[in-house]
């Protein structure tokens, strides 16, 4: 498994901290109950955080084209019309992805097309699974127009111990679903607002893989 860019250095850091920690006590404690426990530990939480960092491969199997495609792997904690007053200024579909810190949390492009628009707020850190998260907490939003004119946002936040949004998105450069559109450090969530008359692909609690799960389809004007 290969692991994130954005976590090599905090990995690294981390290694060393706990190597010269467990030399230095077994240096001066030997074979001890203490130095074991703290090797435990060590290992434990270093591979937990290995865990989180970790970066899969994947590349969406099938046709994407008027698709849309989950962002972030995690659980469907919303699926509802609400009014999008921050960016888009109209009635939206919301479809909210809730990433645990035993997700992937690399964030892909929910679409392919291009990028319109790219902006950062800052805010608050409450629990990512509230609803409220979506308009106070800390994030960063992506506007992405399709080739057939639809404009697709969606919303990176962060969480409780979420303290750090990564956007790799750059205004006007082509974007395909394959494509990291960034990355959320430490539980998180990933807002999508589609037209209306999308079809929803999906429903809520459901489990969901970031560029593998389609969420819901685009209404296809003729």
């Amino acid at each position: 498994m290969k692991v994130h860019r954005e976590g090599t250095g905090l990995l690294l850091t981390l290694f060393t901290i706990f190597f010269v920690l467990n030399v230095s006590l077994y240096y001066t404690s030997g074979k001890s109950t203490l130095f074991y426990t703290v090797s435990a530990l060590s290992a434990i939480f270093f591979l937990l955080v290995l865990n989180f960092f970790r970066s899969p491969f994947r590349r969406f199997p099938y046709d994407s084209e008027g698709l849309v495609i989950a962002p972030a792997d995690g659980t469907i904690v919303a699926i509802e019309e609400v009014m999008e007053n921050e960016i888009l200024h109209e009635k939206r579909l919301q479809i909210s992805i809730f990433m645990s810190v035993f997700n992937v949390h690399a964030n892909w492009f929910p679409v392919n097309g291009t990028v319109k628009h790219v902006s950062h707020n800052n805010g608050r850190f409450m629990a990512a699974y509230l609803p409220k998260s979506s308009t106070e907490n800390e994030r960063s939003a992506v506007v992405v127009t399709t080739k057939n004119g639809v404009d697709i946002l969606a919303r990176q936040i962060a969480g409780a111990m979420a303290r750090r949004i990564v956007t790799y998105a750059k205004v006007g450069e082509k974007c395909h679903v394959d494509e990291q559109m960034g990355f959320i450090k430490f539980g998180s969530r990933v807002d999508v607002y589609l037209p209306l008359d999308s079809e929803v692909l999906i429903e809520m609690d459901q489990k969901v893989t970031g560029n593998q799960t389609p969420i819901a389809r685009l209404h296809t004007k003729k």
